[in-house]
């Protein structure tokens, strides 16, 4: 892991129009070159918002954030160059084809011709998608919709990926498929933010995590630090479940 943060989140605070608590509050955090960061908590613990700022889709109320040694806010159209974004919501055009939505997503990007052409067909064939490329993704199981839906947020190869929930709601193969290529692309230089309401898949996929609640971290580490630093707990989860409480969440 580098020690150059590519993420500096300084007192970062959301409040939204007519809610008196912050959906984010006071959030201080670096994340470096390299890893797999995780956000971890209970339905709105602040993971989509801290998320949405992060991508510039919304300012935040107080606070800065710097990526890759930029001002977030001042520099947003450099940064869109290099970062991705994989919504929660699948951000796809349902009567459009695998094909037709991803050359459409990478048109975005400024990838034309045969280079974008290459990289679709590369990106289909890793996902296993290509005997669907020219179907309907209206026709397409949860688990090949999600994955197109990465496909799209990876074409130009960003340095930073934002993944909100990928793997939420899909058959095992494709999220194993999934998890393995995000490991891979991690090697390759690749820092991803991540977040789950799967702990098992955090505590292996993760070089470290933050867990979240009420728009405050309340723990942050290593997932095998986190289990050292509570030996009564067998695992994520179970710290999770410690930390945050189990009362159900809206």
């Amino acid at each position: 892991m580098s020690e150059r943060p590519i993420i500096e989140i300084k007192e970062l605070t959301k409040f939204y129009k007519g809610n008196d608590a912050p959906a984010i509050n006071n959030i201080s955090l670096d994340i470096f070159q390299n890893e797999i960061f995780g956000l971890l908590g209970p339905n709105g613990a602040g993971k989509t918002t801290t998320i949405s700022i992060l991508c510039g889709l919304f300012p935040p109320t107080r606070g800065e954030v710097f990526i890759d040694g930029m001002e977030l806010r001042s520099n947003l159209d450099r940064i869109k160059h290099i970062i991705g974004v994989v919504p929660q919501d699948l951000a796809l055009y349902p009567t459009l084809t695998a094909m037709e939505n991803l050359t459409f997503f990478g048109n975005m990007y400024g990838l034309k011709g045969k280079d974008l052409q290459d990289r679709i067909n590369d990106y289909l064939k890793v996902f296993g998608l290509e005997k669907a490329a020219r179907k309907k993704v209206t026709t397409y199981s949860g688990g090949m919709k999600r994955r197109v839906n990465l496909i799209a947020g990876l074409l130009h190869r960003p340095k930073v990926l934002f993944l909100d929930e990928p793997t939420v709601g899909i058959d095992v193969q494709s999220r194993m498929v999934i998890l393995d290529y995000l490991n891979e692309i991690n090697k390759l230089g690749t820092t991803i933010i991540y977040t789950s309401h799967y702990m098992e898949e955090a505590e292996n996929l993760c070089s470290r995590v933050a867990i979240v609640d009420r728009g405050k971290i309340i723990s942050i580490g290593n997932p095998k630090e986190l289990l050292r630093e509570h030996p009564e707990f067998k695992n994520l989860e179970n710290i999770f479940l410690h930390l945050t409480g189990k009362e159900m969440r809206d």
